[in-house]
């Protein structure tokens, strides 16, 4: 016997999207809603500068929330922090727990000043007890702007998808030659080593230059780390304090 073809059986509803037929998604808004936005922006902005604008050169200390102070890059992102705050530097992080809170507390426990810019999330990120001046922030390019504009380098310790973004994003504009080419460091050989092996590989496959490579130290060692930035903003930078206007009502 034969068996019967089973025929699918028919929907009950038609389709949402017609097809052929093109949908048009919300898109741009109106241009009030863009000019209100664009004014929070410039407000985040102008409130950044003003409160970053005397804190002095500074050192940026990237890496994860989620590190409690027992946890091994904790205690280094630490020793970091007292290393800036030695070289006179100003400890910058996010602002937040984990590395960003080691880093802050190492500054602060040696008598250096230490600066959080904070992000406003849907689940709130407290800003450590650590930092002397807090800023925080409701858009993330406008965080990660003030990170990046006023240090001379960068140190990346482990951490999850905040921490890559804000490293590519730096290195890119290195690489670039967008900003100056700050030291960066990659700290956590084996915590990094299969994103070392991605890049090497790029430069293999000819999608970065393989002096590229020389953009980035990846090291274990803070002593190593810190001599190399010492060397490299001595070299190249002579530190220019900067004086308040009183017609802009600013405080050092």
């Amino acid at each position: 016997m034969e068996e019967e073809k089973i025929k699918p059986k028919r929907l009950k509803y038609e389709p949402i999207i017609p097809p052929k037929e093109h949908v048009y998604l919300d898109g741009p808004k109106s241009r009030g809603y863009e000019l209100r936005f664009a004014w929070k922006v410039f407000k985040q902005f102008i409130m950044g500068f003003r409160h970053l604008h005397f804190v002095g050169p500074c050192i940026t200390v990237f890496g994860s929330a989620r590190f409690k102070e027992d946890n091994e890059y904790y205690i280094c992102a630490r020793e970091f922090g007292k290393r800036i705050a030695e070289l006179g530097f100003t400890t910058m992080t996010g602002g937040g727990p984990g590395i960003m809170e080691a880093a802050n507390r190492g500054a602060y426990e040696n008598g250096g000043r230490s600066v959080g810019c904070n992000i406003r999330l849907p689940f709130e990120q407290v800003a450590n007890k650590y930092v002397q001046t807090s800023l925080t922030f409701e858009y993330f390019f406008v965080r990660k702007t003030l990170l990046i504009k006023y240090s001379y380098a960068f140190i990346i310790m482990p951490g999850g998808f905040g921490t890559m973004d804000e490293f590519f994003e730096t290195l890119t504009l290195i690489q670039t030659k967008t900003i100056t080419g700050f030291p960066m460091i990659l700290f956590g050989k084996e915590f990094y080593r299969e994103l070392w092996e991605a890049i090497q590989l790029m430069a293999e496959k000819g999608t970065i230059a393989k002096e590229d490579m020389n953009l980035v130290l990846m090291t274990d060692d803070v002593a190593e780390a810190m001599d190399h930035i010492h060397k490299y903003i001595t070299t190249n930078y002579k530190i220019v304090p900067r004086k308040p206007l009183r017609w802009l009502f600013e405080k050092n």
